[in-house]
């Protein structure tokens, strides 16, 4: 599928899984709730301290997967048991945001994707929580890709970028 539909699949998944690598090397995933702020930009915010972080000063590649409208099917042609689903998958550089304006912008980012019907608090929640809050910025290094299994309403699945 084409990038711009892989971003409509992280733009509709309520998380997205950011997977990392240890300082000691081993694999860490989590699943993070990111706002996207233009082609290229996602953030998220969380506490000053914790194992993603460490990850990130050391190893700052991330890989971002999505996935959207995942439901267990038997399969309408041939009654195969198979999953239909939208997946999107990116890879990018994640930093720790220091500048304060780009801070809130990231939260105000965040905020309304997730809360856009409670942005009146949103200055008042900013005075009272940004000094104990980071931002990580993710920059990706390459436009996502994404993938699906669907079925059309005749039992067919749609391939190569088929709508119905």
């Amino acid at each position: 599928m084409s990038s711009e539909w892989a971003l409509s699949v992280m733009d509709a998944a309520p998380y997205m899984t950011m997977s990392v690598v240890m300082p000691d090397g081993s694999a860490y995933g989590i699943p993070l709730s990111l706002a996207r702020v233009d082609e290229s930009t996602f953030y998220f915010h969380g506490a000053l301290e914790g194992d993603k972080l460490e990850a990130i000063k050391v190893h700052p590649k991330v890989c971002l997967s999505a996935v959207t409208k995942c439901k267990p099917i038997v399969g309408p042609k041939d009654g195969s048991f198979t999953l239909e689903y939208n997946s999107a998958i990116a890879f990018g550089i994640a930093e720790i945001v220091g500048e304060i304006d780009e801070k809130i912008k990231g939260l105000r980012a965040i905020c309304e994707r997730f809360l856009p019907h409670h942005m009146d608090s949103f200055d008042l929640a900013i005075a009272r929580s940004l000094r104990r809050t980071v931002v990580v910025r993710i920059k990706l290094l390459a436009p996502p890709t994404g993938k699906r299994k669907q079925y059309d309403s005749n039992g067919v699945e749609m391939k190569y970028q088929r709508m119905e």
